[in-house]
C-alpha cells in the first residue's frame, strides 16, 4: 500500500464515506417508506416500487447486506483513514485521524444520509432497491450465514423470526389516514368515508325513530280517523297495529292504500289484506349489519325490539344512509321541533332529542357512548330526576333544565361553555 499514491488513497476514503452514507440512508428508506402505498405504487406498475415491495417481503436479509455494507464502508475507510495518516503525519497522528474520521462519518455517512432518508423515504427507497438486488445476490451466502446466526440468538431469547404476514389496516388507523389526508381527500368525500367506518360503531338504537314518536295505524279506530291519517301522513311506510304498537299486524305501503282508493276498495278489510308482513330488528345491532339484512330481505324499514319483544322504535333504510351522506330526507312539517335558537346563543331542547342529531346538527360533541337523548344523558350523569332550575356543566357543555313533566326532562337549555365566563357549580353528589 506504500506505493499507492496519496491521492488515490483520499479517493477511495471518500468512496468509503459515501459507500457508508448510501447504506445508512437506504436502511432508513426502506424500512419507514409507507407499505400500503409501496403496495399501490407496485401494483401500479412502478418498478422502484416493485423492487422495493420484493426486498421488504424478507427484511431480515435487507438488514443483513445494508449492515455489512455500512460496516464495511465504516471499517474499510477507518484503515484507509489511518494509511493516510501514517504516511502524512506519523503514529503520533492516530488519536486526531480517529476523532475527525468519526465526525466526519456521523454527520456526512450516518445523520445527513439518514435525515434525507427519513424526508423522502420513497425516492431513497426506490433508488436503493435498484442497487440492492444485484447485490443481495452477489453477497447472499455471506448474509444468509449472519442472517442464521442473528435468528439463532433471538430464538433463544424467545423470540419468533417467522416473516410475518403483510401488514393490514386497522378501522381506527384507516380513521387517522382519511382525517390526516387534508386536502388530498375532498370534506364530503372524507365525511362519507369516516361514516362509513362508523356504521360498525352505532346500532339500530343509535338511529331509530323512538316509539313515542312512531306515526302508525290503529285498525281499531274509526275510519274516518284512519282515512285522515293516509291523507296528511307525510310517510310512504306506517305501521299497523290494534289498540298500541305492541300489537303490531303489519307494514302498509301507502301506495297501495291510494291503489284501493283508485279502485274503489279501500275499507277495513282490503286495508288489512294489503298489509305486508311487519320486519322485526334486534336492538344492538350494528348498522353495517344492519345495512347488509336490508338489502338481503329487500325491506326498508323495520322496527326494533329489545329482548322481550317489546317495540322500542322504527328504522328505516334512509336514516342509515344518512349516517353516512347526512341528511338528505325532507323532514315532515309539524309543530313538533326539537332545536329551539335562542338570541344569548343558547338553545331549548327538548328532552327526547336524540344527542346524535344534535351533534350533527349543531356541530356538537355530546357524548354518544351513553344514553341516546337529553333526558337520559342528563338524569344519568345527575342520578337524579333534577329540578326545573338545575344547572350543571356537562362534558364542556352549560345545562339548564327549564321543565320538566313527571320523571323526565322537557326541556332543557344547552350552551357550549366558554371559558372566561364563570360556570356554574357542579351538583353535589348524594
Amino acid at each position: 500500500m506504500d506505493n499507492v499514491p496519496l491521492g488515490t488513497l483520499a479517493g477511495v476514503l471518500c468512496f468509503l464515506i459515501f459507500l457508508s452514507g448510501f447504506f445508512s440512508a437506504a436502511e432508513i428508506g426502506l424500512m419507514t417508506i409507507n407499505r400500503h402505498r409501496l403496495r399501490y405504487l407496485a401494483q401500479s406498475g412502478h418498478r422502484g416500487a416493485r423492487r422495493a415491495e420484493v426486498l421488504l417481503r424478507r427484511p431480515d436479509r435487507v438488514l443483513g447486506v445494508v449492515i455489512l455494507g455500512n460496516n464495511f464502508g465504516n471499517i474499510a475507510a477507518s484503515s484507509v483513514a489511518t494509511l493516510i495518516a501514517l504516511r502524512l503525519y506519523g503514529p503520533n497522528s492516530l488519536a486526531l485521524v480517529t476523532g475527525l474520521l468519526t465526525l466526519v462519518i456521523l454527520i456526512v455517512a450516518e445523520t445527513a444520509p439518514k435525515t434525507l432518508a427519513a424526508l423522502y423515504p420513497e425516492q431513497v427507497a426506490f433508488v436503493s432497491a435498484y442497487l440492492l438486488t444485484p447485490l443481495l445476490r452477489v453477497a447472499y451466502p455471506l448474509v444468509a450465514a449472519v442472517n442464521a446466526i442473528a435468528n439463532v440468538l433471538l430464538r433463544l431469547f424467545g423470540i419468533s423470526v417467522t416473516p410475518r404476514r403483510a401488514e393490514q389496516m386497522s378501522a381506527d388507523e384507516l380513521r387517522t389516514v382519511l382525517i390526516e389526508a387534508g386536502g388530498l381527500i375532498p370534506k364530503t368525500h372524507q365525511a362519507m368515508l369516516l361514516g362509513i367506518l362508523d356504521l360498525e360503531k352505532i346500532t339500530v338504537e343509535d338511529v331509530m325513530v323512538p316509539r313515542r314518536e312512531v306515526e302508525g295505524i290503529d285498525l281499531d279506530a274509526e275510519w274516518p280517523d284512519i282515512l285522515g291519517l293516509l291523507e296528511n301522513s307525510h310517510f310512504t311506510r306506517l305501521p299497523v297495529f290494534r289498540g298500541s304498537l305492541d300489537n303490531v299486524i303489519g307494514m302498509l305501503h301507502v301506495r297501495r292504500a291510494l291503489n284501493l282508493a283508485l279502485a274503489g276498495r279501500l275499507n277495513r278489510e282490503d286495508l288489512q289484506n294489503a298489509l305486508l308482513e311487519p320486519y322485526y330488528i334486534p336492538e344492538g345491532t350494528p348498522l353495517t349489519t344492519q345495512l347488509l339484512n336490508f338489502k338481503n330481505s329487500r325491506r326498508r324499514i323495520g322496527l326494533v325490539v329489545d329482548e322481550y319483544g317489546d317495540l322500542m322504535g322504527l328504522v328505516t333504510l334512509e336514516e342509515i344512509l344518512e349516517e353516512i351522506v347526512g341528511e338528505f330526507t325532507t323532514q315532515p312539517p309539524g309543530p313538533e321541533r326539537d332545536i329551539f335558537p335562542q338570541p344569548d346563543g343558547s338553545y331549548l331542547i327538548n328532552g327526547g332529542a336524540n344527542i346524535r342529531d344534535l351533534n350533527r346538527t349543531l356541530n356538537w360533541q355530546l357524548p354518544l357512548d351513553g344514553p341516546k337523548t337529553v333526558n337520559g344523558l342528563i338524569t344519568e350523569y345527575l342520578e337524579d330526576i333534577p329540578a326545573p332550575g338545575t344547572s350543571l356543566l356537562l362534558n364542556g357543555y352549560l345545562v339548564e333544565i327549564v321543565r320538566t313533566r313527571g320523571t323526565a326532562i322537557q326541556v332543557a337549555r344547552i350552551k357550549p361553555y366558554e371559558p372566561d365566563k364563570p360556570a356554574p357549580a357542579q351538583p353535589a353528589g348524594d
